[in-house]
């Protein structure tokens, strides 16, 4: 092909090996030291030097002379962009921006023209790193949970070793009642099965009566803690001066916990059912204390005149929690 092609195949190899140049020199500035810069900077300015000159020469070779393409071609390399590249300030700041880019770029996969694009997956990935330090910390406690859980005392375990202790100590033994919200009337009627002192309280029931009529013979027979829970409320009902000041609400829903759901019992039904029954109710608890609870503040009665029944309080050992179990003598 004719010289034209050949100038054009030499100023392209020209323009290629200023930019390999660039790039070296850029390199060599981005990698220099406080101590080494100005020897890079010198060395960089010799390379670019010797670079001019053996283009120029190349040009005299190929046309003969020193005339307008080598000026052309000396243009080239001079342009005011050659010159800003070639510029240490440019170089430095061309860096900086380089690694700005670089740090909050996208993924290499992904396109540099279209940052918009990114920004989902980076917040996708933002919410997936939270989504996993938090699991990571709920495994962490979770753990860490698990580990005090096991260092700590089995108080059920320990509950139920005391008491069986005490049983020992009484002469007494352990009937087990139904953990169903019953079970302190229910280990009452209980008592009062096995002392022989059956269900008649002092004052005799209206709720139950009331609730039966129209009911058949066969039918009219209830449940036995169902008679005990009539029987402490019709107690407090009729003494409510008596128990008022132990309640956080009105007497009369008091009293209709007490008859129609399956409210726990406690110390205040205890106090109902002993003067009720004209009996002392001791309640033996883990730790070794007997609650007694006796009829009334004068009540003398004394040997075998003293009706007496026992019940267990556990605070541990059942999944509803506070619990009574009836607690029999022992043979």
């Amino acid at each position: 092909m004719g010289p034209l092609e050949t100038l054009e195949a030499l100023q392209t190899r020209h323009r290629r090996e200023h930019r390999d140049l660039q790039a070296r020199i850029t390199q060599k500035k981005k990698s220099a030291s406080k101590k080494t810069r100005k020897g890079v900077n010198d060395e960089c300015a010799t390379l670019e030097s010797e670079l001019k000159e053996r283009h120029s020469q190349e040009l005299a070779a190929l046309n003969g002379e020193n005339g307008s393409i080598a000026k052309d071609e000396a243009s080239i390399e001079q342009s005011p962009e050659a010159e800003a590249e070639d510029d240490p300030e440019t170089i430095t700041n061309g860096i900086a921006e380089s690694l700005q880019n670089t740090s909050i770029s996208s993924p290499p996969s992904e396109s540099a023209d279209s940052p918009a694009s990114s920004e989902p997956r980076k917040k996708q990935n933002r919410a997936k790193a939270r989504l996993a330090r938090r699991a990571a910390e709920q495994d962490a406690l979770a753990a860490q949970a698990a580990a005090e859980a096991a260092s700590m005392p089995d108080l059920r375990e320990q509950e139920r070793i005391n008491m069986r202790g005490h049983f020992s100590k009484y002469k007494l033994q352990e009937k087990e009642i139904r953990a169903d919200g019953h079970c302190m009337y229910s280990a009452v009627a209980d008592q009062m099965d096995q002392a022989g002192l059956g269900l008649n309280p002092r004052i005799q029931p209206t709720i139950a009566d009331k609730q039966l009529d129209g009911v058949g013979e066969a039918e009219k027979k209830l449940p036995s803690y169902k008679l005990v829970r009539y029987a402490a409320a019709d107690f407090i009902e009729q003494n409510p001066d008596d128990f008022a000041g132990f309640m956080e609400e009105p007497v009369d829903e008091y009293l209709r916990k007490i008859r129609e759901t399956g409210e726990w019992g406690g110390h205040v039904e205890l106090m109902a059912l002993a003067r009720q029954y004209g009996i002392q109710i001791n309640v033996l608890q883990a730790n070794g204390t007997v609650d007694e609870i006796t009829p009334a503040e004068d009540s003398t009665a004394t040997g075998d005149d003293k009706k007496v029944i026992w019940l267990g309080y556990y605070h541990h050992n059942f999944g509803l929690g506070e619990h009574y179990n009836s607690l029999r003598k022992a043979p």
